[in-house]
């Protein structure tokens, strides 16, 4: 929940640069009027190159509140929530943003690889399903050889992701092609034809801030439904599907209160 807390934007840089000469910060710096305050984004180090902030009146967690000063809505998802100040440093929130934007696909990759095998199960295709206990059966290999596997896999794959965010742009697997425009290294959205074949990322950046936000908002939702999936399996030993027809079929006693009422 950290993640979903601090997670907004990466926009105005810490009060120490503030006292650096001019001369070190040309060519890093550009400056974006958001209302009548200008807000310095630093837009090689985590500030989306695709994206501009949204107006001073987005919508806000809480109608009516000021969000905070590092929250200018220069990323997807930002909502002005930041109670703990977790985002108060630039580079912390760079790292914050980049995690929950992970953390929000493997959510969803999670919940969907929960939810559509148990649905298959229910239509007869899969027989004894429980993703709850998926470590346990026997697959194509031993438990250590695919430990060995995905820890090489996975370390690849971050190191490279890691690389992205320190210098933008360095691990471009983008095949050249003629007349083919490529696209701006965006830290945490390679785009392109490997991951971004129908080009949705790619245009004016209204329409592009606007597919990202559905993307976060989404990605944190599966979040707080894997978690609940987790709780529902502790507790009941079931899978949500099943948790749900229960409820369905009888939500006077099937519901949340049953877990606090129960005897």
């Amino acid at each position: 929940m950290a993640l979903s807390i601090a997670s907004t934007s990466l926009t105005s840089l810490p009060t120490s640069t503030r006292n650096i000469p001019q001369k070190a910060l040309l060519g890093k710096i550009s400056t974006c009027h958001v209302g009548k305050a200008k807000v310095k984004v630093n837009a090689t180090k985590g500030v989306s190159s695709v994206c501009e902030p949204l107006p001073p009146d987005r919508p806000l967690w809480f109608p009516g509140s000021s969000p905070p000063e590092w929250l200018d809505g220069s990323l997807p998802g930002d909502f002005g929530f930041d109670p703990l100040g977790l985002g108060s440093d630039p580079e912390l929130l760079k790292w914050f943003a980049q995690a929950e934007l992970m953390h929000s696909r493997w959510a969803m990759l999670a919940v969907a690889g929960i939810l559509i095998p148990e649905w298959l199960e229910s239509l007869g295709f899969i027989e004894n399903y429980n993703w709850f206990d998926a470590g346990a059966r026997e697959y194509f290999a031993d438990p250590t050889t695919l430990f060995i596997v995905q820890l090489v896999l996975m370390g690849w794959v971050e190191g490279r992701r890691w690389a992205d965010m320190i210098k933008p742009g360095c691990v471009d697997i983008e095949p050249k092609l003629p007349h083919i425009t490529r696209p701006k290294p965006d830290v945490g959205y390679p785009g392109g034809l490997w991951f971004d074949p129908l080009m949705w990322g790619r245009g004016s950046p209204e329409p592009v801030m606007v597919l990202r936000t559905k993307e976060i908002k989404n990605g944190r939702l599966a979040m707080l439904a894997f978690v609940g999936f987790c709780f529902q399996a502790i507790y009941t030993g079931e899978g949500p599907i099943e948790n749900l027809m229960a409820h369905i079929a009888d939500p006077g006693h099937c519901n949340i209160f049953s877990a606090f009422t129960a005897n």
